[in-house]
């Protein structure tokens, strides 16, 4: 394993850091360059985008780098240089665009308890590890 990618969601501040501490104690022993992943979803040409000023998709970009770079800051103090992804689409796609990009060989992803609607259309978990071209690990919570 030479580096590993973590995705997380910052809308779940605590399972990111969780998700963060776990990817760190894989990637750590082995040597790894680490990269962290989100991926913010993309309405800006869907009927919903239209009741938004310009701009503000690339805003929201901007923020969620601040804040995933506060994230990495406060979680992996010590851990040297990671490098910090947004993205914007479809989740998994953009998961697995970032891997691609950055030269992941292993993939992290949380996953929650499953609702009704990732029963229909399949979690983005589930479609990261089965399209995925390396290993990935799905951490539950």
């Amino acid at each position: 394993m030479k580096h590993v990618l973590c995705a997380i969601d910052l809308t779940h501040p605590e399972d990111a850091r969780a998700l963060l501490t776990e990817a760190r104690r894989i990637a750590e022993p082995q040597g790894a360059q680490f990269s962290v992943v989100t991926v913010l979803p993309d309405y800006g040409t869907s009927f919903v985008g239209s009741f938004f000023k310009e701009g503000t998709l690339k805003e929201a970009a901007l923020a969620a780098q601040v804040a995933l770079h506060e994230m990495v800051d406060e979680v992996l103090p010590d851990m040297g240089a990671v490098q910090c992804i947004v993205e914007i689409g479809v989740v998994y796609e953009h998961i697995l665009r970032a891997a691609e990009k950055c030269g992941a060989d292993f993939i992290i992803v949380g996953a929650h308890k499953p609702d009704l609607s990732d029963r229909i259309t399949g979690p983005n978990a589930s479609r990261v590890a089965r399209h995925a071209k390396v290993s990935v690990l799905v951490a539950r919570f």
